[in-house]
């Protein structure tokens, strides 16, 4: 028996139609998945809706992407050939939206600050917002709270416009320090470091330190896990989190330790939990944090100066 061909007949003399960024967005999905039921949930359509999409792009396209059996689905060679063009297509067009969505706020005076943790809380994050509002009271502020994993990745995506976080920052971003804190060890209430009044890092040889997730910035973390320490040593990791309440259940389970600024002993108390004062670990800072491209964006701009202002006000 001849062996089925990958490419789909149909009426060669009208130009099919192009394939719509839904479709394409859809067949990177399934390729991941390489199951509909799956990918249809994960994407919140019908699964008869994905293959009737699916069938339609191939139509389009003029191969087949899929080899479907009652147990598997497997892309074809067409299908993993087209892949990467596909995953570029739909970044593509996501890059576009969220660059339009950077230049309306900007023309319609709206900023969309982000914050990581109780940064939203923090007495210099709420003086700069107050100090921009006082300024430019037609300006329409958003703060929206992002965790360990993609704060970092909101900022470079322009979702945000600026950042409250604690540095270091990765390149391409720039930042405004607005207060230093010391540091603590934020442990399991039944570790015994929990009981003494002040540690030392090498106290903590061997104790694993939670982990963050594949995308968030390894100088990042490397400094909040103080990896390796001083005598070189590398750091031992625990499960991974992805922001404060998935690490304080770790912390209080006893699967791992980390290091935390010294605000959240008022911030975060938790039953569990204990604070300890490390005696040779270096302060932290909190900061603004923009993108270099972007610092002279009216909308930052004014950030900026309003964060300078609370500054020289201290």
């Amino acid at each position: 028996m001849r062996k089925r061909a990958t490419a789909i007949a149909g009426n060669r003399s009208e130009r099919p139609a192009e394939p719509s960024v839904h479709q394409l967005r859809l067949f990177v999905v399934l390729s991941e998945e390489l199951h509909f039921r799956r990918t249809a949930t994960r994407l919140f359509i019908t699964q008869s809706a994905l293959s009737q999409q699916i069938r339609d792009l191939e139509q389009r396209l003029g191969v087949r992407l899929f080899e479907r059996t009652s147990r598997a689905v497997a892309l074809t060679a067409a299908g993993r050939a087209l892949l990467p063009e596909a995953r570029a297509a739909v970044d593509a067009v996501a890059r576009v939206r969220r660059t339009a969505d950077a230049q309306a706020r900007q023309l319609s005076g709206r900023l969309v600050a982000g914050t990581i943790g109780a940064e939203a809380a923090m007495p210099h994050t709420r003086a700069v917002l107050s100090t921009l509002l006082d300024r430019h009271p037609r300006m329409t502020l958003q703060v929206v709270s992002l965790n360990f994993a993609d704060h970092f990745a909101a900022l470079l995506r322009q979702e945000v416009d600026v950042m409250f976080l604690r540095p270091p920052v990765p390149a391409g971003i720039e930042i405004h320090r607005l207060a230093t804190e010391p540091r603590v060890a934020c442990l399991s209430a039944s570790d015994p470091l929990a009981s003494l009044p002040s540690v030392s890092l090498a106290q903590f040889a061997g104790r694993p330190v939670v982990a963050m997730p594949e995308q968030v910035p390894r100088v990042w973390w490397d400094f909040w896990a103080e990896d390796p320490r001083p005598d070189g040593s590398p750091v031992r990791y625990g499960p991974v989190v992805t922001d404060m309440e998935s690490l304080l259940h770790a912390v209080a389970g006893g699967e791992a330790m980390c290091f935390l600024p010294a605000a959240a002993r008022d911030l975060f108390p938790r039953p569990g939990i204990r604070y300890v004062d490390v005696t040779d670990l270096t302060p932290c800072n909190a900061a603004l944090a923009w993108l270099a491209t972007r610092r002279d964006e009216p909308n930052i701009a004014a950030v900026r100066e309003a964060a300078r202002t609370v500054l020289r006000s201290r």
